[in-house]
């Protein structure tokens, strides 16, 4: 139960950044309470200030940030006057926190459970065989299957969730009274999604903590939040209790994060002549073999099982279901990326699965990849233009040729063409990912696979990049092959929607068919995960 004692009271907060930033300061003038027993959800885009407030609390600012007003209250103390070694005794036992990629958090060299016996370690908790009877006995709290096996395991063993719940394990090893979690199911499926969150929220209510919850989605607003604060260029914009700011937002900034979020009313369908499909996937298979070693077992993954369907010329299909599902797979293996072992793949009339060499060169501009991370799949080396231009250069485009076009590709994702001399990490999220359809349009494409091209990015550029999507695929004629772990947002741009588990397809039809009418019980689970769909009333 909230007692209204604030834990964490952040009074004026001014952070300044070093000079020649695109503004002067990460946040400004920021103030914000978190109570004893809530749940505080701070909202806001990528750049608003949310997780830099979150830094300044438990003194991980960056170098050249700098707190220039206000203070951070915790207990009746000002964290923003600790040292360093006073901060590092809070950290852990006092305030935990969990991040949002716990791949970069974890150390990949040591084992699951020695990681978090490391955290009682480091304040002089307990002996030796303590610790790792804590460590297990806090990932049985967290929920992890057979912790007896993950506690000897190291983080690339374990499964994003998997990964995540650990994170929360070493977070609440010390029970802090104060618990901030930064994004920490922006990268998750929907299922996952949902099992972490409630993970927290019960977690929370067991031990009475406050919570800090940092994230860009409003559906996670309304499955957890006792109150929200949204915030905007690094200003609060509005404070107040989950309800009225999800039924009544003030701010038209609210509204418009909340209009945002992909709606419930499905388009019509678009698709095109169903009689002569552009891509003809007929019972393919793909299974990943590891050798194993001493201490390892090898290990067979049957990641596509006899998958058919097709697609056909302007038309949209949707290939959705959990990490580990088969969707991604499939994805490459239509791009030629993986070779399946057996099927086949039809473009156009030309088996794709049967060409090597020379000839799957020559035919494979037609069909291109955008990438989830497209800073991933950029080399920051190269400008952006240059990254661009690459495609048709390797393919015998004159070079001066090749970078006018990629300044008109660049208008055409709405860049500009002066993008074309800036370096990747110049871009925010959503300005790269339009990088990554207008590097995959470079080659003239007829069918675009986009593989969880939008899950990464806030709901408002989401919203942008879909809307994008959609433009191009009309004016150019594309057909595209959209991945995701989301139902509501594949319902928003495709017309056929395919649902994959364990590398099958288990259901298929219409946008409306599957989402308002699914017929599998694996379907309805993927509906009831998404987040704040159980608060409908409360978004509308």
């Amino acid at each position: 139960m909230n007692d209204d004692t604030p834990v964490l009271s952040i009074r004026g907060l001014t952070l300044a950044l070093p000079e020649g930033a695109d503004r002067d300061c990460a946040v400004e003038a920021v103030s914000y309470d978190v109570a004893r027993g809530e749940i505080m959800c701070v909202v806001g885009e990528s750049g608003s200030g949310k997780s830099m407030a979150a830094n300044a609390v438990m003194g991980l600012l960056p170098k050249g940030v700098r707190a220039t007003a206000g203070e951070v209250l915790f207990d009746g103390q000002d964290l923003l006057r600790l040292s360093e070694k006073q901060h590092r005794r809070l950290r852990g036992l006092r305030i935990g926190m969990i991040f949002q990629e716990p791949m970069t958090a974890l150390n990949p060299l040591m084992r699951v459970g020695a990681q978090i016996a490391e955290v009682f370690e480091a304040h002089g908790k307990f002996t030796s065989k303590e610790r790792q009877a804590r460590a297990l006995a806090l990932l049985e709290e967290v929920g992890i299957p057979q912790p007896d096996r993950a506690i000897r395991a190291y983080p690339f063993q374990l499964s994003g969730g998997q990964r995540q719940r650990v994170m929360i394990a070493m977070a609440l090893a010390l029970e802090p009274e104060l618990l901030i979690a930064d994004e920490p199911t922006t990268a998750l499926d929907v299922t996952t999604q949902a099992q972490i969150l409630a993970l927290i929220r019960d977690l929370q209510r067991r031990r009475g903590m406050a919570v800090m919850f940092i994230t860009h989605d409003f559906g996670v607003v309304a499955e957890i939040a006792s109150r929200v604060c949204v915030m905007r260029h690094g200003r609060v914009v509005e404070l107040g209790s989950a309800a009225e700011v999800l039924r009544q937002p003030r701010h038209e900034y609210t509204r418009a994060l909340l209009e945002a979020i992909p709606s419930n009313v499905i388009p019509a369908a678009r698709g095109g002549d169903r009689q002569q499909p552009l891509l003809e996937v007929n019972r393919l298979s793909k299974t990943f073999r590891s050798r194993g070693g001493l201490f390892k077992p090898a290990r067979e993954v049957l990641a596509l099982d006899d998958v058919s369907f097709t697609l056909a010329p302007g038309e949209t299909v949707g290939i959705v279901g959990e990490s580990g599902s088969g969707k991604s797979t499939l994805g490459r293996c239509v791009v030629r990326l993986e070779r399946p072992d057996s099927g086949s793949l039809r473009l156009a009339g030309t088996d794709l699965s049967a060409l090597r060499g020379d000839a799957l060169r020559r035919e494979r501009h037609r069909v291109q990849m955008i990438f989830q991370d497209p800073y991933a799949s950029l080399n920051p080396r190269h400008r952006v233009g240059y990254a661009i231009a690459q495609g048709p250069m390797a393919n015998g485009v004159p070079r001066a040729r090749a970078m006018r076009q990629a300044e008109e590709l660049l208008e055409l994702v709405g860049l500009g063409a002066v993008a074309v001399d800036r370096y990747p990490h110049e871009f925010s999220g959503g300005q790269r990912q339009r990088i990554g359809i207008a590097r995959a349009l470079a080659l003239n494409p007829q069918l675009i696979v986009a593989d969880e091209a939008v899950s990464a990015l806030d709901v408002s550029i989401q919203a942008q990049v879909l809307e994008l999507l959609e433009e191009l695929k009309q004016k150019l004629s594309l057909s595209l092959l959209f991945i995701t772990h989301d139902l509501r947002v594949a319902a928003q741009i495709c017309d056929t929607i395919i649902v994959m588990q364990n590398g099958r397809i288990v259901e298929q039809g219409t946008a409306q068919e599957v989402f308002l009418r699914p017929t599998e019980a694996y379907t309805k689970q993927l509906l009831d995960a998404i987040p704040g769909r159980a608060h409908e009333a409360a978004l509308a």
